[in-house]
């Protein structure tokens, strides 16, 4: 079932919760609502629900307006962060609960919600287990009932708050795959609601960003990790390095250095923000052209099979990182210089105005200090 999202609002007080939202969620795709806390992605999902009104706007189900619809008339299935289950029901009967609720003459059979009950049970593998009661069952097993109490009404939208918040990490990994797994089985369209960048990043078709009751992008996970529609996205997602730059009439300037780029063809003295990630940035150990620019190595971190470099600006003192694999730092570092080039004519700019709420780092360098046992990795 798609789900169209227009010009929706909603405030709590003189609090603006929505601003405007509009948004299409295709059939059958498992999108993710990400943002930081207060950004509105949960009360966006709660009006998906029917468990909020809004004051303006319109929702529709595969073409059909919901606005006015009840929850149940929504056909809709929702997952809590905290899971709400009934402490002293069972597992089957929590599980059960949604169907035993019915009025009677759409209530099915004994019979039926008993094979309908054992069936989700062995879907969310948790077969054997139907007598437990949940202070007997792991914060996974958990998860897993309230995902089978959803799944029981036979939902045409699931929508999940949070959906791992509670668990640790190896339990939201072990989830995160599996719940992918049920998704591209079952084929529900699923809206959940997210603030982990990696969660949404490797389970969701759609990533929803959303930023102060406003949506900034829509897109696949490769489409706004690799092509940011602006500063926010930029820094929200993952790590992200920032130059203060000049743009004017094709040619960028950064202190004394300064490279033809036909980004800034129109420009007139703008100032801009240049970003790039750690990972992309392409790195030497001689000068290679007019856009790269020297350097001094700070720090070195050893992250697994990365290794991260902690670099500073010979030109303006700015501070950024690098992410190299270990091989590639061990070619490189063969001799006890900190000296480097990075090459900087990749970096993506968006004029000042779009970046005030960024801040580029600088440090002294007379207070940096690095002994020669810090650079070998």
């Amino acid at each position: 079932m798609g789900i169209e999202i227009k010009q929706v609002s909603k405030s709590f007080g003189t609090f603006s919760a929505l601003d405007h939202i509009n948004l299409q969620i295709p059939s059958g795709e498992l999108v993710a609502l990400l943002g930081p806390s207060g950004s509105g992605k949960t009360t966006l999902l709660r009006l998906i629900a029917g468990l909020e009104q809004m004051e303006r706007g319109v929702i529709r189900f595969d073409g059909v307006d919901a606005t006015r619809k009840t929850v149940q008339e929504r056909r809709v299935g929702f997952v809590f962060q905290h899971y709400a289950l009934f402490r002293h029901m069972s597992v089957f009967d929590n599980i059960a609960f949604g169907l035993q609720v019915l009025p009677r003459g759409k209530r099915p059979s004994k019979d039926s919600i008993r094979t309908k009950i054992m069936e989700l049970l062995r879907l969310v593998q948790l077969n054997g287990l139907e007598s437990r009661f949940p202070s007997q069952l792991s914060g996974g097993q958990r998860q897993r009932v309230a995902l089978a109490r959803a799944l029981a009404i036979e939902p045409n939208v699931l929508l999940l708050d949070e959906p791992f918040g509670a668990l640790d990490a190896q339990v939201r990994q072990e989830l995160r795959r599996w719940l992918k797994q049920l998704h591209n089985t079952l084929k529900i369209t699923t809206v959940f609601v997210t603030h982990d960048q990696e969660e949404a990043l490797e389970m969701a078709d759609q990533v929803v960003i959303v930023n102060k009751g406003k949506i900034e992008q829509v897109g696949t996970p490769i489409e706004v990790y690799q092509s940011p529609s602006n500063p926010f996205v930029y820094s929200f997602l993952g790590r992200v390095n920032q130059f203060r730059v000049c743009g004017h009439e094709g040619t960028i300037h950064m202190g004394h250095l300064s490279w033809k780029s036909e980004e800034v063809l129109n420009w007139n003295h703008t100032e801009a923000i240049g970003y790039i990630r750690p990972h992309q940035m392409e790195l030497s150990r001689t000068s290679k052209g007019e856009s790269w620019a020297e350097a001094t190595l700070l720090h070195v971190s050893q992250l697994g099979p990365l290794v991260r470099l902690e670099c500073q600006l010979t030109v303006d003192g700015t501070l950024f990182e690098l992410e190299l694999n270990g091989e590639q730092y061990r070619e490189l570092w063969e001799d006890s210089s900190r000296q480097l080039y990075v090459n900087l004519k990749s970096i993506r700019l968006f004029p000042v105005k779009q970046s005030q709420h960024q801040s580029v780092k600088r440090v002294n360098m007379q207070s940096v200090s690095l002994t020669m046992s810090e650079i070998k990795v």
